[in-house]
């Protein structure tokens, strides 16, 4: 009796089905197992989305466009505006009432009084004058980091979206490589069972047993 040449059982494929829809499979390429997930048109959207928005974050981020400029420059012109208007509502009269304070009383204003008051009065407005510049100075400042931040902020938030769909598509593949190791483990084991099969009949029934030969004999 013959050997029956055995065949060793080809690469069983992985699949993972969601709703009876492919979502990831692995398969035997040549020498390597590749992986693939297929992705819905809405998760290629936002993944492309995703991609795009880190590339472009990153690129610009400490770059400051010329429309945020102007909206920064409109918004300080509006402080500083505001600040003068403010300084001029409360030093103005006061001036002109010393001025009408001191015209009534001594006729002129060459008087040290009125100097020494105008005096004050001109130190504590370059003060408010000074004061109100650093403060849009400071203003511009926060601009720059509040928008730093708020870009900072939304790189991390789209490096957490990316995270979790890589490791979505990750669960997805290892289940289908798992799935392949289970088709495969089976098929193996079949052959091994078969094999062993296989070899216990030819040792049974070979020319060269006891059994062969006395069979043999009875015909």
């Amino acid at each position: 009796m013959g050997k029956k040449s055995q065949k060793y059982p080809e690469f069983t494929n992985g699949t993972v089905s969601v709703n009876g829809k492919t979502k990831a499979t692995a398969q035997k390429v040549g020498d390597n197992i590749k992986t693939n997930y297929k992705m819905s048109k809405f998760e290629k959207n936002m993944f492309n989305s995703i991609e795009n928005g880190m590339t472009n974050g990153l690129a610009n981020l400490f770059e400051i466009s010329d429309n945020e400029r102007k909206q920064w420059g409109e918004q300080l012109d509006a402080i500083k505006n505001q600040g003068i208007e403010n300084i001029n509502n409360i030093y103005t009269p006061m001036e002109r009432n010393l001025k009408n304070d001191i015209a009534s009383r001594f006729g002129n204003f060459d008087n040290s009084v009125f100097l020494d008051k105008l005096s004050a009065i001109t130190d504590n407005k370059a003060k408010a004058v000074a004061e109100l510049s650093n403060n849009i100075t400071e203003t511009q400042n926060n601009l720059y980091k509040e928008e730093l931040s708020n870009r900072i902020n939304t790189l991390s938030f789209l490096n957490g979206l990316n995270t979790s769909l890589n490791n979505n598509i990750l669960n997805y593949t290892n289940a289908a490589i798992s799935n392949a190791s289970v088709g495969n483990n089976y098929n193996n084991n079949a052959f091994n069972a078969t094999k062993k099969s296989s070899s216990f009949l030819d040792n049974l029934f070979g020319s060269g047993s006891n059994i062969a030969k006395t069979v043999t004999s009875l015909f």
